[in-house]
C-alpha cells in the first residue's frame, strides 16, 4: 500500500470511499441525521477543494483507492478507510502521513474526534482539550472531542505523501 497525493481524476473514487465509509459505518454509532450530514458536508465540491489544498492524500492498495485523509493547516479534517480495509492498519498509516506532513510547520496536532474513535486518539498520544457540540436537524446533537498531540508524543515513522 501506498499513501500519495490526491489529483483530480481521484475525486470519484475518494467520493465512494467516503460515502461508502459514512452510511456503513456512521449509522453504528449515530443518529440518520449525522450520516445524513457528513454525506452533505462531504461533496464533490468539498472534496476537489480538499484536493486543490494539496493537503489530502490517497491510500492505495493494487490501483485501487481504499482511504484518505485531508488536513487544513495544523488540523486534521478527516480520515476514512473503506470498511473491508478497516482494522488493517491502514487509517494508522494515513495518520502517521498526515501528522508527520502537519509537524513539518507546527508542534500541535489538533483533530475533532467521534466519542467512539477517542480512544483510539488517546493510544496515539492525542489528549482531549475541549468538547464539542454541533447542532442538527431534528433536534440532534454531534457531539466530539476536541484532541491535539503535541510534537514527540508517540511519533512513528512513515512514508511522505
Amino acid at each position: 500500500m501506498e499513501y500519495i497525493a490526491a489529483v483530480s481524476n481521484m475525486a470519484d473514487a475518494i467520493y465512494n470511499v467516503l460515502h461508502t465509509t459514512i452510511q456503513t459505518i456512521y449509522p453504528k454509532y449515530y443518529p440518520r441525521e449525522v450520516t445524513d450530514f457528513f454525506c452533505r458536508h462531504h461533496s464533490r465540491a468539498h472534496i476537489e477543494d480538499g484536493i486543490a489544498s494539496g493537503h489530502m492524500g490517497v491510500l492505495v492498495d493494487s490501483g485501487h483507492i481504499v482511504g484518505t485523509g485531508c488536513y487544513d493547516g495544523n488540523h486534521i479534517t478527516g480520515v476514512y478507510v473503506l470498511p473491508d480495509y478497516q482494522k488493517r492498519g491502514c487509517g494508522s498509516m494515513i495518520m502517521d502521513c498526515l501528522e508527520r506532513e502537519i509537524m513539518k510547520a507546527h508542534d500541535t496536532v489538533v483533530l475533532d474526534a467521534s466519542l467512539a474513535a477517542v480512544v483510539l486518539y488517546e493510544h496515539r498520544g492525542y489528549q482531549t482539550v475541549g468538547h464539542g457540540v454541533f447542532e442538527l436537524e431534528n433536534d440532534v446533537k454531534l457531539v466530539y472531542e476536541i484532541m491535539e498531540k503535541k510534537r514527540g508524543v508517540n511519533d512513528s515513522p512513515a512514508a511522505e505523501i
